[in-house]
């Protein structure tokens, strides 16, 4: 009988050479999760002094009822109906024009500031990561809307392209995120809480950028000049073509606040406010509706997929007890429960620097909500803590998915020279974790008060 514990280290590293090799992330699972299963309970039962025949049998049986239970079971919760209505919510506000709407109306405002346009795109990535849910589409979305803009105005490249990738990123935390939905789900925890507990602690990082870029313009006013200056009557009219997208999320995450949505409710409510506002804005038409709702249904299969590869894949890790084992360990070491916190953040930022954040945030579910629960951990406060520190890794070399799709977009600019921009931000990120840390309140405070739950 070989060692469970080593059965499962070589999954892992099987998992990590497919995901280097750039595999699907939910097919590698998958494939994992399943050959794992068969090969841990085959080898339990050859310890009990069973046949081969009979233990390899098992072994099937028992990945198959993974295959066909547990996974078919997390794929069809109800609750998931948030995941298709929000991105279909955020394609809408895409394909429509709401991020260029967004972004003048924050350029109207304070783009004649040195460092302006810079900040400007940070509060429009903001916003429309309360429509989409995705850093991904954050990213792209602003980025062909404002860097343009500071390229006329002559913004230092590594300012202007770190000001959109971490901006970007503030589509993981901003509900509704899809990285949120998806670790509510994974370790079943309350989506609306979720939602709520992101919400402070974004608004804070989304000003700590703002700072970010100041601090930048203030030792080097030649990175961030200042834009023009606009008239009062171009600030209202920037102000009333963004209200009524500032007004559909209001009434999204008011709605789940107040206990009048459930989230669910509040997805469908989100993506049909979005739909009427494009309609009465005019900038969206009939024919535009078959791509959008592709569109929706390919990325809505791609975040289906993962949730089945995580619960074919988290089955094999508590088969072998790796996941109990490595908690053992993590616990035994004489830190204290800050030091075990510390250690865990920092492995994810080492984790960041080559594993895609979907992928690093199944790996070590099983792990974290183990160490969590013996720990005492509140899984909501920990979940924000988590989901940023993943948004670090969206920014961090040498894989920074972030700092590549603005490469996409910039492409006359070094990847060395995106990455040197994207520092002051990294560093605005780990403050803040520091903050939540030290003040848990500013992520619990909206959770622990919200109706209805």
């Amino acid at each position: 009988m070989v060692s469970m514990t080593l059965i499962g280290l070589i999954g892992l590293f099987v998992l990590f050479a497919l995901l280097a090799l750039r595999f699907p992330v939910a097919l590698s699972m998958m494939f994992v999760g399943l050959v794992g299963t068969v090969v841990a309970t085959a080898n339990r039962f050859f310890g009990l002094g069973m046949s081969s025949d009979q233990a390899w049998t098992r072994g099937f049986k028992t990945a198959l009822s993974n295959l066909s239970g547990e996974a078919f079971e997390a794929a069809s919760n109800f609750n998931l109906l948030v995941i298709p209505m929000f991105i279909l919510m955020g394609n809408i506000a895409g394909a429509s024009g709401m991020s260029k709407d967004l972004f003048t109306a924050a350029y109207r405002w304070i783009g004649h500031f040195k460092g302006g346009l810079a900040s400007a795109t940070i509060s429009a990535c903001a916003g429309f990561a309360a429509l989409s849910g995705s850093s991904l589409a954050s990213a792209v979305t602003m980025g062909r809307v404002a860097l343009p803009e500071m390229k006329r105005f002559k913004y230092a490249p590594e300012l202007s392209t770190g000001s959109v990738a971490a901006g970007g990123t503030l589509g993981f935390l901003i509900p509704p995120s899809g990285g949120m939905i998806i670790y509510a789900v994974l370790t079943d925890q309350s989506i609306g809480r979720l939602f709520m507990a992101g919400v402070i602690p974004g608004i804070i990082l989304t000003l700590l950028f703002i700072g970010t870029v100041w601090l930048v313009v203030r030792f080097r006013p030649e990175a961030g000049p200042a834009g023009e200056r606009s008239s009062r009557r171009e600030r209202i009219q920037s102000l009333a073509a963004a209200i009524p997208i500032l007004f559909v999320v209001g009434i999204t995450i008011g709605g789940m606040y107040t206990g009048f949505f459930t989230p669910v409710e509040a997805s469908a409510v989100g993506a049909f406010l979005t739909f009427v506002v494009a309609l009465a804005k005019k900038t969206i038409n009939w024919h535009m509706a078959a791509p959008i709702i592709l569109q929706t249904m390919k990325a809505t299969a791609t975040v289906f997929l993962i949730i089945i590869g995580a619960f074919i894949f988290i089955p094999f890790m508590s088969l072998t007890g790796l996941a109990a084992d490595m908690v053992t360990f993590l616990t035994s070491l004489p830190i204290g429960d800050v030091g075990v916190l510390v250690v865990v953040i920092l492995i994810y930022m080492f984790l960041g620097t080559f594993l895609e954040s979907m992928a690093m945030l199944v790996l070590t579910i099983p792990v974290v909500v183990a160490l969590a629960t013996q720990l005492n951990w509140d899984l909501v406060w920990f979940g924000i803590i988590v989901v940023i520190v993943l948004e670090m890794g969206m920014i961090s070399p040498p894989v920074g998915i972030n700092v590549f799709v603005v490469k996409s977009i910039a492409p006359e600019v070094p990847m060395r020279t995106i990455f040197k921009g994207i520092w002051p931000f990294w560093f605005a990120m780990a403050a803040m974790i520091a903050l939540l840390v030290i003040f848990p309140p500013i992520a619990m405070y909206l959770p622990e008060t919200m109706l209805g739950q």
